[in-house]
């Protein structure tokens, strides 16, 4: 446990706090969570419930996060405990992040065991996944600073919903994200993830200026988020940023809340071709394996990525470049 970092006392109710981590600011009455639920008030300060409290620990391919451009086929350390600032309907690991915390379900791990976890495992870096990280953010910070320093890449895989000042303050030690945007509708955001959009885009819009490794992913689910118009409007941003930003877009399956049906094939196939118009590598994600998973030359059709499930060979790009037609290729890094 450990005090967090952006909080303060509130002015009307002196024993309870305001947390100013994440776009839900809570008011924190004595003795509750937020909206998180590991972010707690005792006697008026707001402490880390999970500050070095881990439930999740592997070395997974970078491919796992997903991440497609970055360093493709290597491994990384991963790493996740309890808890999300999202109470997704559809959650895939609810398990984890709908839970409370629990002293008896975690193991310690503090920042300089991870990193030397991460370096024994001959892995290119840290990546803070499963849950989401972000809500873990003192751990995270000097985790970070500590793994930047060993030469070791940093990896945020989360839901982006986070304030501008925190933001800020860990990016410098940030090497990639794939941050998910669940839908491109804010309504969708507020009845199934009590979130919000805005500072999602935002997130996602502050880290790409500050040129770091960006991917983002897109669970579609049947009848809900997976219309044409959404995907036209989804792919119209990204390509705003850069239109070589890899999109994920990956199939749901029914978990926690929802029993909605599996997406279909070829709805994803669909939203692919949609996407594919304005984004220059667009992948499906949790169906077999399958072409659909190799990264093409966007001017040739060369080859240069491929995958099959977790197996990743790098054949057809060297130095940036499209070994077939030149091609320089700015958003695949190895």
């Amino acid at each position: 446990m450990k005090e967090s970092l952006y909080y303060k006392v509130n002015d009307f109710e002196r024993e309870s706090v305001k947390c100013e981590l994440c776009p839900h600011n809570c008011v924190i009455a004595s003795e509750k969570t937020g909206v998180c639920r590991i972010r707690k008030n005792i006697d008026g300060k707001l402490f880390s419930l999970t500050y070095g409290k881990f439930t999740s620990i592997a070395v997974d391919p970078i491919e796992k996060k997903p991440l497609y451009h970055f360093y493709p086929g290597s491994k990384i350390f991963s790493i996740g405990t309890l808890g999300c600032n999202f109470r997704c309907d559809f959650c895939q690991n609810y398990e984890i992040s709908q839970s409370e915390f629990n002293e008896r379900i975690v193991r310690d791990v503090s920042p300089e065991y991870a990193v030397s976890l991460a370096r024994e495992n001959n892995s290119i870096g840290i990546a803070y996944t499963y849950n989401e990280p972000l809500i873990n953010y003192e751990w995270l910070k000097e985790t970070a600073a500590l793994s930047a320093k060993k030469g070791l890449k940093n990896v945020l895989v989360s839901n982006g919903f986070i304030n501008e000042t925190p933001l800020y303050n860990i990016i410098d030690n940030i090497d990639a994200a794939n941050i998910d945007v669940k839908s491109f509708r804010d309504d969708f955001y507020k009845k199934y993830c009590f979130g919000r959009l805005d500072p999602v885009l935002r997130t996602v819009e502050i880290l790409v200026k500050q040129c770091k490794h960006v991917e983002i992913t897109t669970l579609l689910i049947p009848g809900l988020n997976d219309s044409d118009a959404e995907i036209n409007d989804i792919a119209d941003w990204v390509s705003s940023l850069n239109d070589e930003i890899p999109f994920h877009l990956s199939g749901y399956f029914p978990q926690y809340r929802m029993n909605i049906p599996v997406t279909p094939l070829d709805t994803l196939k669909k939203a692919q071709d949609i996407a594919s118009r304005k984004l220059k590598f667009v992948y499906i994600g949790n169906v077999p394996s399958n072409e659909t998973n190799y990264t093409y030359c966007p001017k040739c059709k060369n080859i240069l990525i491929r995958r099959n499930g977790y197996e990743t060979v790098v054949s057809g790009i060297s130095e940036g470049r499209c070994t077939n037609c030149g091609y320089h290729i700015s958003s695949i890094v190895l």
